[in-house]
Parts: structure tokens; C-alpha cells; sequence
């Protein structure tokens, strides 16, 4: 039977092998492996939400008000947990560098494997182009150097971080967990110091609109501000879904993967739940919505920089760039895998003498670069890295509950908690951030869709005819795919 097999993802169509796809192709492009623990895995997986802690999430303040927010950002934390136990048990059955493409590929096939990886790629390559000008900004805000938040601070940024991702995936991800270290331990220590000004009074002192429907003092924006506010719940967790993308380079992914997203979702909603009531509660919800630094604002009040400010201010940078790192590396790694199976032009998954896929660094950076030099308008871009995330989150639960239903007798050394119940919550709670993205920025959305539209063109008219068989992904929904056959015969 394994010989029918084979015979049969030899010639299944779409596909290449050998000189493409053979031996000598696959070697090229190899990732090291066992670069990365539990510890390392669950230091990315904060990492790559940490800035929203500092700075986004306020927002949501204008959209909702306190309890608009507040409800969103407990139905958002519920999605992103339902969502992560569906990923944990698919990172144990394919814990390969496609993450969420190859979890799609297998349950929805080709179309639906390229769907899910496009719109992570908009997310990954969005959202460090927005968090770099953040970063200029901040750098400009505390007068380091004397720079101000231009291409040279964006260009530095890319070329620094991205030349220690060139170094090796071990010293990039010991270096990322220093930084989320440090972002992590000020967030603690600014909650305690905005503690001291609690105030219960303040949570509720937006200005109700009283032409909104529901509207109150904890809703004064009505109900419908809850459900405008559900993209900026989402900023206290948005990109913990990333962790899959590194099982590749992980030791015993098996094991370290689930672990590392439950202690890593675990994390970020402990400092949800404590940064969200500090701020707020240190100056009034009025008082943060807008701000830039919110967290500064709470401190400072109408009394100016304080020593506790001024080091807030600082460890906000370092959430930035612990962020900005660590979506570095979840770009490349699914461009890598999209390119091996020849989604996307294979020259881009070529990996270099210490196992980087240095293109895959360097075009998204260089793409990520330009945007942010040329337009200097990061909350946009943010946005339809936001419009992208939602698309994939709906696509990788959705693939949860095909292949449980349609394998069930495939092989979980980790099983989700509540099964397709969990995913089916996670569902339907994204495609309800998806339409949100709407009542927040229609543009972006709009951008957001024609890119997709370009990307979904490249892949009808060229490369779906074009796929890699040997690839890890494509090799393993094509078993599936001979197997059933050989059933069905």
C-alpha cells in the first residue's frame, strides 16, 4: 500500500518532483532545528504582543468606553484562547514552519491553504512596518540622539534586527526573551505605581452619548461600541497565534508547542487584565483614550514626567522593539513556507550557511521599509494587519473542525479542550472581528482586499499549477489525499 501511495502523490497534479522538488531542492532550504525550548517559545509568543500593552489598546476607550472595551477585550481574549488550544493540537499533528498555510492545506486544500497563509502574510508584513514608525516616534518623543521619527530610524531598525535574525534563530529568539523580559517586568512595575492612584470613579467618566442605543455610563457609546471596540481588545493578544510558525526550529515540538501557548496566553491576559484596569483606573478613561502613551498619561496626570514615568517611557520602547523582532520572524518563516511549496516565487525560501532564510528576511523588510517611508502612517497599517489576522484566525479554526471531522482517527498527541466546540467559538468570534474591522477603518479593509485580490490572481494563474510535492506541507495533505483514494478504490 505505501508504494500505491507514494506512486500516487508522485502524479498528483499541481505538483513537481525532482529537479524541483527533490532532494537536492529541500536541502537548500532547511531551517536549524532544535534551536528553540519551551522557555524560548513561550518568550515569543509575549514578545509578539507585548507593545500592545504600552500603547493601541486605548483606543478602544473612544470606540466603546470602559465596559464597550472591557467586554471586548474579554470576548477577544476568549477567541484568542479558544483559538490557541485548536493550534496546539495542529501544531502536534504538522509542526512544520507552515503553521496555520498547513494546517489550511491539509483541511481545506490548496485554495484554502493559500487563503490562510496570504492573510498571515499581511499581518506580518503590516504590522512591523507599523510598529516601526511607532518605534521612531518614541524615539523621537524621548529626544534620543537628537533623531526624529523618519526613514533613517526605519531604516536602522530593519537593518539591526534583521541582521540579528540573519545571525542564527538561537540568538534571535535569547534575544528577543531579553527584551520581552525587560517589557514584561515594567509593565509590573508601572501597574503598581498606577495602583496607588486607583480610582473606581474614573473608569466610567466618558461622556455618554445619549443618541447611541444602550448607551450608559459604562456603555456611552451604546452596545454597538462593544463590537467597535473588538479590534483593540484584540491588540492585548494579537500575534500569539505566530508561536506555530517556529516548530520547525523547535525542540520537540510535540511537547514544547502546546505548553508554550498555554503559558503564553496565560501571561497576556494576567497583563491584560491588570495594565487595562491601572491605566484606566490611575486618570480616568478620558484621559488615556487617545494618547499615544497612555501608560505615561497615567502616571503623569497634570504633574509632568516622573522617575516612574520616564522608565515606563523607555521599557515602552522596548516592548516596540521586542514586537518588532519577534513579527520579523513570523513573516519570514511562513514566507519561507509558502515559497518551498511554491505558493510564492521558490528563490524566496533559500536559506544561507547558519540556516536563515535570508530572503524571506530581507524582501519583507525591504517592502516593510518602504511603506513605512513612504507613508508615516502606521495605525493605518496596523489596521490592515488587524483586517488579515482576522481572515487567518477564521481559516485555522475552521480547519480545526474540518479535520476533526474528517479524520478522526488521525494521530493528536495533543487533543484541544472541548474539541470542535472551542474552535467553533473561536469561529465565530473572528469572523465577528472581521466585520468589526469595518466600523473602524473601511479603508484599510478595502486595501486589505485588493491586496488579497492581486495575491489570489498570481496564485489561480500561476503558481497553484506550480506546487512542490516534497514539500512538508503539500507532502502531508497529499498522503491524505492518496489515502482516502486508495479507500475509495
Amino acid at each position: 500500500m505505501a508504494d500505491d501511495v507514494a506512486a500516487r502523490l508522485k502524479a498528483a497534479p499541481g505538483t513537481t518532483d525532482s529537479p524541483e522538488g527533490g532532494d537536492d531542492y529541500l536541502e537548500r532550504r532547511t531551517l536549524r532545528r532544535g534551536s528553540a525550548g519551551w522557555l524560548l517559545l513561550t518568550g515569543l509568543g509575549v514578545a509578539y504582543v507585548v507593545s500592545g500593552d504600552f500603547s493601541g489598546w486605548n483606543v478602544g476607550l473612544d470606540k466603546g468606553g470602559f465596559g464597550g472595551l472591557a467586554i471586548a477585550t474579554v470576548l477577544m481574549g476568549a477567541m484568542y484562547a479558544c483559538l490557541v488550544f485548536s493550534l496546539a493540537e495542529l501544531s502536534t499533528i504538522l509542526p512544520t514552519a507552515g503553521g496555520g498555510y498547513g494546517f489550511a492545506r491539509r483541511a481545506l486544500g490548496p485554495w484554502g491553504g493559500f487563503l490562510t497563509g496570504t492573510a498571515i502574510l499581511i499581518e506580518y508584513i503590516l504590522a512591523p512596518a507599523a510598529i516601526v514608525i511607532f518605534i521612531g516616534d518614541y524615539v523621537e518623543s524621548l529626544g534620543l540622539f537628537g533623531l526624529t521619527s523618519s526613514w533613517p530610524v526605519y531604516l536602522g531598525c530593519f537593518v539591526i534586527f534583521i541582521g540579528v535574525h540573519l545571525w542564527g534563530v538561537g540568538e534571535a529568539l535569547r534575544f528577543s526573551l531579553v527584551v520581552t523580559a525587560v517589557a514584561v517586568a515594567a509593565l509590573l512595575i508601572f501597574a503598581v505605581g498606577a495602583f496607588t492612584e486607583f480610582s473606581a470613579d474614573g473608569l466610567n467618566d466618558i461622556p455618554v452619548d445619549p443618541g447611541a442605543f444602550g448607551s450608559s455610563s459604562w456603555l456611552p457609546l451604546g452596545v454597538l461600541g462593544i463590537w467597535a471596540a473588538f479590534p483593540f481588545g484584540m491588540w492585548f493578544f494579537l500575534g500569539v497565534e505566530g508561536v506555530p510558525l517556529a516548530a520547525e526550529e523547535a525542540k520537540d515540538p510535540v511537547r514544547s508547542m502546546p505548553k508554550a501557548l498555554a503559558i503564553s496566553m496565560g501571561i497576556l491576559a494576567l497583563l491584560a487584565l491588570i495594565t487595562f484596569f491601572a491605566a484606566t483606573g490611575a486618570q480616568g478613561a478620558d484621559a488615556v483614550k487617545t494618547a499615544g502613551n497612555p501608560l505615561v498619561v497615567a502616571l503623569e496626570g497634570d504633574g509632568g514626567p516622573t522617575a516612574l514615568s520616564r522608565f515606563v517611557n523607555y521599557a515602552g520602547l522596548a516592548g516596540l522593539v521586542a514586537s518588532f523582532f519577534s513579527l520579523i520572524y513570523a513573516g519570514s518563516r511562513q514566507l519561507f513556507a509558502l515559497s518551498r511549496a511554491g505558493y510564492l516565487p521558490r528563490f524566496l525560501s533559500l536559506t544561507s550557511q547558519r540556516k536563515a532564510p535570508y530572503l524571506g528576511l530581507v524582501i519583507p523588510g525591504a517592502i516593510g521599509f518602504a511603506l513605512a517611508a513612504a507613508t508615516g502612517n502606521g495605525a493605518r497599517m496596523l489596521n490592515i494587519a488587524v483586517f488579515g489576522a482576522t481572515i487567518s484566525y477564521a481559516l485555522m479554526a475552521l480547519s480545526h473542525i474540518v479535520l476533526r471531522r474528517r479524520e478522526p482517527g488521525l494521530e493528536r498527541p495533543y487533543r484541544t479542550p472541548g474539541g470542535v466546540v472551542t474552535s467553533s467559538v473561536a469561529f465565530v468570534l473572528a469572523l465577528s472581528a472581521l466585520v468589526a474591522t469595518f466600523l473602524v477603518d473601511k479603508d484599510a479593509a478595502f486595501i486589505a482586499l485588493a491586496v488579497y485580490a492581486v495575491a489570489l490572481a498570481y496564485f489561480a494563474f500561476y503558481s497553484r499549477h506550480h506546487l512542490v510535492a516534497s514539500a512538508p506541507e503539500e507532502e502531508f495533505a497529499a498522503l491524505a489525499e492518496a489515502e482516502a483514494e486508495l479507500t475509495r478504490d
